[in-house]
């Protein structure tokens, strides 16, 4: 079985210009795998990002927060402060959804970007 996750990128108008917010394009991991998401927030600063993600019913889940977030399915980390990954292990067909990357910058603007 082959699963695919849809990422992509949101443009926000911030204080000072445009924010970028990047994630990964779309990805296919087969069943059992482990795929990875990546959310870069580039010179936004703020709070970790929140993991959400959208079921193909339609349905928004809110089901990780912050890096270090660990848990059987997924784990939340990163590397620097713009740069975070989700992290699902051992994927299923259950698994395939949107995925969306949403934090609030220093100023409580939300950002989001969608995966």
């Amino acid at each position: 079985d082959v699963l695919s996750v849809c990422c992509g990128c949101v443009y926000s108008a911030g204080v000072s210009g445009v924010t970028v917010l990047t994630q990964s394009p779309l990805i296919t991991v087969s069943k059992g795998e482990k795929a990875k998401l990546d959310c870069n927030l580039g010179t936004v600063t703020g709070s970790p990002p929140r993991w959400y993600r959208q079921t193909p019913a339609g349905v928004l889940q809110h089901f990780c927060h912050g890096s270090g977030f660990s848990a059987s399915k997924f784990t939340s980390t990163h590397s620097s402060k713009s740069d975070y990954s989700l992290i699902i292990s051992n994927v299923d067909v259950d698994d395939s959804a949107v995925y969306y990357c949403i934090f609030k910058d220093s100023s409580f603007k939300e950002m989001l970007s969608t995966g």
